[in-house]
């Protein structure tokens, strides 16, 4: 909970300027952009709790809140039948800064041609003209000796002298395979492989939280209620005026004077437009909901990354000889206690790149990632924990950059605390089949050369060495999972029928009601997605003040 609010101009109990619903990576931006003005009230809603825990402070912590239900809302996927029946597992932030106090912290902005396809897809102002300065706006570089330049609030450190020397392996197999280097995937040449920067600062964790959210609650006109669950919108014909949420409990409704924004994720903004009256009229109907506006196009495109890791035995030492020991945790904790750094001050995602697959792609279609570790699932008092590995192992890894299938997000009941039905629909485009065995064989050709055979001491089954075509897309089917970056459900376009919301963000048909958040993506990103979220969050809160002021 923030401070106070300003004596000058003190908040009403429940009628605010702006909500926002969901402090994760965008929801704590639209809390700092609308209310810089000094005099605009913001209610945000959070339905998980504080974020001051030490395994999301710390860095590699992440490994820790991946299965843990107290930060983490746990989805799964229904069965996908190109992938053999399984259900995926979908970890969403349940915290404040959401799936940015819980990933991996890699900070890439994508391919500036993924924004000019948004633009040419129809919508003006979101090219990559436009959104570059955008991100030069927020973003503040740390250079490798940990000097922060000017700029904005989101730090985006280079960590390369803490990263591991096995990555000397991975650059000389990259060379050895024809492939370019970069030195920045942010910057004018982001094709090729590299090391990435991430979102830390001192060693810590430096969430949206921390960069937007914070500073806006020091200004006392933003109310951050966590534990609270949205449950409804609103609605006076098709105007937005409020939301009803419970807390501690209790049911409480807030009203909203200029607008409402839901920030809730590419599968809960969604499932509470659903809720709330504003989707597939059939769906809604099915389950007993008042229809406010039928739109078939709430929760459907969604799209998200499928990655696929090959595991190695390795000839020298990995994190796995650190972090699988009492003696090695000993050592790096108090090496991350005493100074800040360390294995513990970095991501386990440390190199890897933006590829084309084969010469013939007229760009890159493969985000690759070599990580110094190996590890395994194990049970505990506390759940599911991930464990590394007892001996010295890495892994290499691929996801396609642009996949074509589309998947959908339906509620299964009318109620807010049954989790929606995600179903992503992996493998169903033709295409999607190709680009996996496209990037099989190209990390094939990787493992393959003199490189990366001087740092391969065995394969772990299954060996992608010994696998012909047929062999590695049914290996893909049986063991690929999401790269956690769903996205597309609330999709932005100029035509309600193909799209939620239009090049402004506001719901098509509806008033005073937004959605910014990586549900309104067009199509994905060729990368991680934290840092286009929160450049649209940006964009999406320009937006916003410019209506006000019309």
């Amino acid at each position: 909970m923030g401070p106070p609010a300003s004596r000058k101009t003190p908040l009403t109990a429940q009628e605010f300027d702006y909500i926002v619903i969901g402090a994760g990576s965008a929801g704590c931006v639209l809390a700092d952009r609308l209310s810089a003005d000094g005099q605009s009230t913001v209610l945000v809603l959070e339905a998980g709790n504080h974020d001051r825990r030490l395994w999301i402070n710390m860095p590699i912590g992440y490994g820790k809140t991946f299965y843990d239900e107290r930060v983490n809302w746990k989805f799964d996927s229904q069965p996908e039948a190109q992938l053999k029946g399984r259900r995926i597992y979908f970890p969403r932030g349940r915290v404040v800064g959401g799936s940015s106090s819980i990933n991996a912290m890699v900070y890439c902005r994508g391919l500036p041609a993924d924004f000019d396809d948004w633009a040419q897809m129809g919508n003006p102002g979101w090219a990559w003209n436009d959104v570059q300065p955008v991100y030069q706006r927020f973003e503040r570089p740390v250079d490798a000796d940990g000097v922060a330049g000017p700029g904005g609030a989101l730090f985006v450190s280079d960590v390369r002298q803490q990263l591991h020397p096995t990555e000397r392996h991975f650059f000389a197999a990259a060379q050895q395979t024809g492939l370019p280097f970069t030195e920045d995937f942010n910057g004018p040449m982001p094709e090729g492989v590299g090391r990435y920067r991430i979102n830390t600062r001192h060693g810590m964790r430096w969430s949206g939280a921390d960069a937007f959210l914070r500073p806006a609650l020091k200004r006392g006109r933003v109310q951050l209620h966590t534990g609270a669950m949205a449950e409804k919108l609103l609605f006076e014909g098709r105007r937005a005026v409020g939301v009803a949420y419970r807390m501690g409990g209790t049911l409480h409704n807030a009203r909203a004077r200029r607008a409402v924004v839901l920030s809730a994720g590419a599968i809960q903004s969604p499932q509470l437009l659903q809720l709330s009256g504003v989707g597939p009229g059939a769906l809604l109907q099915r389950h007993g909901i008042g229809v406010v506006l039928a739109q078939d196009q709430v929760g459907a495109n969604l799209q998200d990354h499928l990655a696929m890791s090959y595991y190695y035995k390795a000839t020298e030492p990995t994190l796995n000889n650190l972090l699988a020991s009492w003696w090695g945790k000993l050592r790096v904790g108090v090496q991350y206690v005493t100074t800040l750094g360390g294995p513990l001050s970095i991501s386990v995602n440390q190199c890897g790149g933006f590829v084309r697959s084969d010469p013939s792609q007229p760009r890159p279609d493969m985000q690759l990632y070599c990580n110094p570790i190996t590890y395994s699932l194990a049970a505990s008092k506390t759940g599911t924990q991930i464990v590394p590995d007892s001996f010295a192992g890495f892994i290499l890894c691929f996801q396609p950059c642009r996949p074509q299938s589309r998947g959908r997000v339906g509620i299964q009941s009318a109620g807010v605390l049954d989790a929606p039905l995600i179903e992503p629909n992996y493998l169903t485009h033709p295409q999607d089949v190709a680009q996996a065995l496209r990037g099989a064989r190209l990390v094939q050709r990787l493992s393959q050369t003199a490189a990366m055979r001087g740092l391969i001491r065995e394969p772990i089954a299954p060996s992608l060495h010994t696998m012909d075509d047929d062999a590695m897309v049914d290996d893909f089917r049986a063991r690929a999972s999401t790269c956690y970056h769903p996205v597309g459900t609330c999709a932005m376009g100029p035509d309600p029928a193909t799209s939620v919301v239009d090049s402004r963000l506001k719901v098509h048909g509806m008033e005073n009601l937004y959605v910014v958040d990586a549900s309104v993506f067009p199509s994905v990103t060729s990368g991680n997605t934290h840092a286009p979220t929160t450049m649209v969050a940006h964009k999406g809160a320009d937006a916003i003040l410019l209506a006000q002021k019309a």
